[in-house]
Formats: C-alpha cells, sequence, structure tokens
C-alpha cells in the first residue's frame, strides 16, 4: 500500500505533527496547544495545526478512546474536514467536570483521512425494495 503525503502547517511553534500511536493504526493523533473553556459545559481543544486534505478525502476528527477517562464528549460526534478548509483543526467537547478534561500537550483527539465518492442524487418515483424497507429506529430488532 502507498502511503498519502498530507502537508500541515503550524500555526504556533508549540504546534506538533499528527503523529501515530502504532504503524497501521487508521487515527493520528491531534495535540493540544492551548484549551479553553467556552462556558459552563463546553471546552474548546486546539491542535496548532491546520491540513491541506488532498480533493476527494475528507478528515474526520473522532474522540479518542481514552475520552471515558473524562466527562467529555465531543460535541458532533465525529468531525469532517472538508479538503478546501484550510483553517485551524480544533475539537469542541461538551464536558460537565470542573477541572479541564485535556491539558496543553494532550493528546485529544484523532484525525482520519477517508476516501469521499463522486455523488450525484437523481430524483426517482420508486425505489427498490429491500429486506428492512421503510423500516426506522429499532426496526432491526435487538439481535
Amino acid at each position: 500500500m502507498t502511503s498519502m503525503k498530507i502537508k500541515f502547517k503550524k500555526l504556533t511553534p508549540e504546534a506538533e505533527a499528527p503523529k501515530q500511536g502504532r504503524p497501521g493504526d487508521a487515527g493520528f493523533d491531534l495535540t493540544a496547544v492551548y484549551v479553553e473553556r467556552l462556558d459552563s459545559c463546553r471546552v474548546k481543544a486546539h491542535s496548532g495545526i491546520a491540513v491541506e486534505i488532498p480533493e476527494g478525502y475528507e478528515g474526520q476528527l473522532r474522540a479518542r478512546s481514552s475520552i471515558h477517562k473524562s466527562e467529555a464528549i465531543l460535541s458532533n460526534g465525529v468531525g469532517t474536514i472538508d479538503s478546501g478548509y484550510r483553517g485551524e483543526i480544533c475539537a469542541i467537547f461538551y464536558h460537565s467536570g470542573t477541572k479541564l478534561p485535556y491539558d496543553t500537550g494532550d493528546r485529544f483527539a484523532q484525525l482520519i483521512i477517508k476516501p469521499v465518492p463522486r455523488v450525484e442524487y437523481v430524483e426517482a418515483d420508486e425505489l427498490s425494495e429491500s429486506e428492512r424497507g421503510a423500516g426506522g429506529y429499532g426496526s432491526t430488532g435487538k439481535n
């Protein structure tokens, strides 16, 4: 498998390059250069970097598995970073604790690069049948 090169720019001198925890890991950890409390229930972690994601790809910003150790939740579950965005990568967390969930130098999120297919939506009068049909939430049962 060939590797993809993603350019990144340090926006502050103390910013760190995204790093894989282990070879083969899907996500690259982002390190906080600054963490700020936005209000009583939200915290923003700044990476101090911007990235150049190639056209046809997106960046997915995901919480690290260690988030369970804090009283925080990534506010939008998975954040999408479009290929045209060149601003700082940040993450906003809902936070119910009094101590900030991350400090400067902590790894706060993972960046994953994924392909995005070209899609064209076509209006149709009918859709093909499927086993699930129009069954919504919980319609597939508990198994």
